[in-house]
């Protein structure tokens, strides 16, 4: 079993990502010697664990091998581990549902070759892979893709936090919400709620025959709510211009120009209290 154990002091945590560098540095001189960039831009997966799931995750093993469903996935390296000839890895994109995007890999010598099983030893946890192979399950009955090629996609410098425990800090969340985002499913969801929320809102009123616009983000004089605002300085035109408050004053003028119906989804910016 190989994971690295996250709970270390400053100087432990430090050497973690030396090592990590160290590979980097590896990966940069086999691209030199002409293997390939260290940091490729050439592959698309052509699915998704969540996607793979839906379509082949009620079938048994002795429906699914006979088929030979060949696919290409790619994701964080999530978990690892390494058993002699042998090795499973779990990969997490960006599908959503019960897996919460996930998918395993099993990895021998037999399907992508000793030095590029030996490679794959030393890669990380966080490590962004591209997986190519056929589907089938195991003896737990875990849909799973028994890859002939696998490679990596970006080196992860900095180690993840604790599999089992995440980030317990609710600060150290706010700060590194990209950390937070890769390690809690619940967090995504909510970003994934977001986005389908705006996105239903947009569809209802684009349906109701109202025209999306764009209205100014500085204003040469707050108004249209009673707020402070932010001051900025615009160079060009050597004036103090003021981050909008609210949009009110500019969509009136749009109808006012013909428009009869109209909306815009936007920021605002009051100078004013702080929250999360």
């Amino acid at each position: 079993m190989t994971q690295e154990h996250h709970a270390h002091p400053a100087e432990d945590h430090n050497q973690l990502i030396a090592e990590r560098r160290e590979k980097l540095k590896g990966l940069r001189a086999a691209q030199e010697a002409g293997q390939g960039p260290a940091f490729p831009n050439d592959f698309k997966p052509q699915h998704r664990a969540e996607q793979l799931l839906a379509e082949y995750g009620h079938m048994s093993n002795e429906m699914l091998e006979p088929m030979k469903v060949r696919v290409s996935v790619a994701g964080r390296m999530m978990l690892k581990r390494v058993m002699g000839k042998a090795s499973f890895a779990t990969v997490q994109d960006s599908s959503f549902g019960p897996t919460g995007g996930r998918i395993q890999a099993y990895i021998n010598n037999e399907g992508v070759g000793e030095a590029v099983h030996t490679a794959f030893k030393h890669w990380d946890l966080g490590d962004i892979i591209a997986i190519e192979g056929e589907l089938f399950k195991t003896r737990t009955g875990e849909l799973t893709v028994k890859a002939d090629k696998i490679r990596m996609l970006t080196k992860s410098l900095r180690p993840m936090p604790d599999k089992f425990h995440g980030m317990q800090d609710q600060e150290t969340k706010y700060r590194q919400r990209y950390v937070d985002l890769m390690m809690d499913e619940q967090a995504r969801k909510r970003f994934m709620a977001r986005s389908l929320a705006v996105t239903s809102m947009r569809e209802f009123m684009v349906q109701h025959e109202f025209l999306e616009v764009e209205t100014p983000m500085l204003h040469p004089i707050p108004g249209g709510a009673n707020a402070r605002p932010f001051v900025t300085h615009h160079n060009a035109l050597e004036q103090d211009m003021f981050l909008r408050i609210a949009p009110e004053l500019y969509l009136k003028r749009l109808l006012v120009g013909g428009f009869e119906r109209v909306f815009e989804i936007n920021r605002n910016f009051r100078n004013e209290g702080i929250s999360v």
